[in-house]
């Protein structure tokens, strides 16, 4: 029998410079010849790397797709602040970073890593009053977001280059989600006083999702298919909690099974592998969060 599913998955796409995450979406859809296509945690136009996308059913999990870690490769260019902390942005202000030393780079990036307190780009898409912020920037509004708590568990410094009166830094950042990439470059130009902008980023990592997963929009034209089917979305994602054939059908029917002492969401797996549903202790109950495999399938 034809799987219902095997259309429905993630595909996760390295993404190219230049592109909107709608314009990659928008060329999946006619690539997969389907409208069902969303994508899960935007990326700059100027970013490449990591973008997940969920085809047909496998847009109904992006909402239980909860990525807790990123990692980036970027560099950061020191002697100048931007407008928008990337070089996108015109330049506001600056001095040169002909004397800065490596070691001043890196115990400033010492102190930039770990849980801190960090002011999102302005031109980010945090809404203010209902508004994106970096549409208030773009009409001209001064827009200031206020400080919020965020984990850089890992900000490396790989290289360093100058460039006349520059100092471009290529770093390595592995941290929780919602921290901005370009802030961390406004903040170390900042605490070494001479300002710091964004010239490169390139995503490697969203939660479990890997570069290695990854297929370029020219890989897809050519066969297009699936990163992950809905079935191994699921199991890589959460904690996988085998199931009977029996107890897979009614988790298929949205009912309920005994608790088990689990902590936190799992993704409840059939005997034969199919991934039925994410699941979850709610009291005495061991209840659905996302049924992948209804049985109106």
């Amino acid at each position: 029998m034809t799987d219902p599913l095997a259309s429905s998955g993630l595909v996760v796409v390295d993404k190219p410079q230049g592109m909107t995450s709608h314009d990659v979406v928008s060329r999946l859809r006619r690539i997969f010849s389907t409208r069902r296509v969303g994508h899960a945690g935007t990326l700059d136009p100027m970013a490449t790397g990591v973008l997940v996308v969920g085809i047909e059913r496998g847009t109904r999990f992006l909402a239980h797709l909860v990525a807790a870690t990123k990692s980036y490769d970027a560099t950061i260019r020191l002697g100048a602040a931007t407008t928008t902390d990337d070089a996108e942005g015109s330049v506001v202000s600056g001095a040169s970073a002909a004397s800065v030393t490596e070691e001043s780079v890196l115990a400033a990036m010492a102190d930039l890593t770990g849980d801190i307190m960090q002011r999102p780009a302005s031109v980010s898409a945090i809404k203010i009053d209902g508004k994106r912020a970096h549409e208030r920037v773009r009409a001209g509004e001064e827009v200031e977001i206020p400080a919020r708590p965020v984990t850089v568990s890992r900000f490396e410094a790989l290289a360093f280059r100058r460039s006349g009166e520059f100092l471009d830094v290529d770093v390595s950042v592995h941290c929780s989600s919602g921290t901005y990439i370009r802030s961390l470059a406004r903040d170390l130009g900042e605490a070494l006083g001479v300002g710091g902008h964004l010239t490169a980023l390139r995503r490697t990592e969203v939660g479990p999702f890997l570069l290695a997963d990854a297929l370029t929009l020219s890989q897809l034209e050519k066969q297009p298919r699936l990163s992950l089917t809905l079935d191994e979305a699921l199991a890589r994602s959460y904690p996988v909690l085998p199931v009977t054939e029996e107890e897979a059908e009614a988790l298929a029917m949205g009912k309920w099974l005994e608790p088990r002492g689990l902590d936190g969401i799992h993704a409840a797996v059939a005997p034969d592998g199919r991934s039925i549903a994410l699941v979850r202790e709610k009291g005495k109950r061991l209840a659905t969060v996302f049924v992948a495999r209804p049985n109106t399938l």
